[in-house]
């Protein structure tokens, strides 16, 4: 009996049940908030301005040239801050080039960063030195055959990943990060020659801005569209909360840039104050798409049901699946999520 009681006033609570039914199958990136959408912003800026720079030096526009080799290099010393900051220490950034793997997009990310900002520093140092303009040609054009590859490749860095707001758009956010560096270029050109350039050298920038306007835009609903199709509601991870809101800003910003731009063109005289106006737009524009792309990611991967019902969907249409076939798709779902 004293036995029964002691029980009953035991000091350990009852238990009870719990499960792991709504708990997130993934872990999310460790990916530091804002170094990484600031990273992903500056390599689509750089790229593309560093192709700018190369087509205004063969076309004999010097301020565009100019322009386009600081931009270029400031952006590339910005993104190797942001990743080295993220990484934590410097040594882990200078392992990663240790070796090359083609099959992994971080690998080559890493070494298309590595020499792309070595060429675009040292077209920069020629630039504003004066100093070997043959030797800064060289490298400038070295660096704007990087720039496409380094405007895209973090859009194949994210696709690559489990995380389903990135990897059910595999094929559509390469192609957004690089219409969006394209616009960043322009708009950060535009700026650039609205405030120290001829009209000789806004024009051309006056078309691209309107062209990356539009590509961004229209990417933007492709991936929404492909991720509509898709069961879970993943397409919400872009289109509520922070990703919301950023996305929205996006839109807004980057349609505004872009008609700016082609009001602009079509009057034939692009002043100074519109080309200015439209090229911060279209600047700040591209950023609010990192940020959206990277708050999407993280409230997809929190969401077990945007893991879980895509799969489904995708087993039910194969058919009964073997049980290996089953073991694959768990093991794509968890794989894990690269450092950097």
């Amino acid at each position: 009996m004293g036995r029964r009681n002691r029980i009953r006033g035991s000091m350990v609570p009852e238990a009870e049940f719990t499960s792991y039914y709504g708990r997130p199958i993934l872990k999310k990136p460790t990916w530091k908030n804002p170094d990484v959408p600031l990273y992903l912003w500056v390599g689509g800026l750089a790229g593309t301005s560093s192709v700018i720079a190369a087509l205004a030096d063969a076309t004999g526009r010097p301020v565009l040239r100019r322009g386009g080799r600081l931009a270029a290099a400031a952006g590339a010393a910005a993104g190797t801050v942001a990743l080295v900051h993220d990484l934590g220490r410097p040594a882990r950034f200078l392992h990663m080039l240790r070796v090359i793997k083609p099959t992994s997009p971080l690998s080559v990310g890493s070494w298309i960063l590595a020499p792309f900002a070595g060429a675009a520093s040292a077209a920069a140092a020629s630039e504003v030195t004066g100093l070997a303009p043959a030797l800064g040609r060289v490298a400038g054009w070295g660096a704007a055959a990087l720039g496409p590859a380094l405007a895209s490749y973090t859009g194949v860095l994210l696709a690559d990943t489990a995380v389903p707001a990135w990897h059910e758009v595999h094929g559509e956010l390469p192609v957004l990060f690089a219409a969006s560096g394209a616009a960043a270029g322009a708009g950060t050109q535009l700026v650039i020659t609205g405030l120290a350039g001829p009209r000789r050298e806004r024009t051309p920038m006056i078309r691209l801005a309107v062209a990356g306007a539009a590509a961004e835009l229209a990417a933007g609903e492709i991936l929404e569209r492909r991720l509509e199709r898709l069961p879970g509601g993943v397409v919400d991870a872009w289109r509520t909360g922070k990703a919301g809101r950023w996305n929205r800003l996006a839109h807004v910003l980057t349609a505004a840039g872009g008609l700016g731009a082609l009001l602009a063109g079509l009057r034939g005289r692009p002043g100074r104050v519109a080309a200015v106006a439209s090229g911060t737009a279209l600047a700040a524009g591209s950023l609010a798409t990192r940020f959206a792309a990277f708050e999407a990611g993280m409230a997809s991967a929190a969401d077990p049901q945007h893991v879980i019902a895509p799969q489904r969907a995708r087993l039910a249409a194969d058919g009964p699946a073997s049980a290996e076939g089953s073991w694959l798709a768990g093991e794509r779902a968890t794989r894990p999520v690269p450092r950097s």
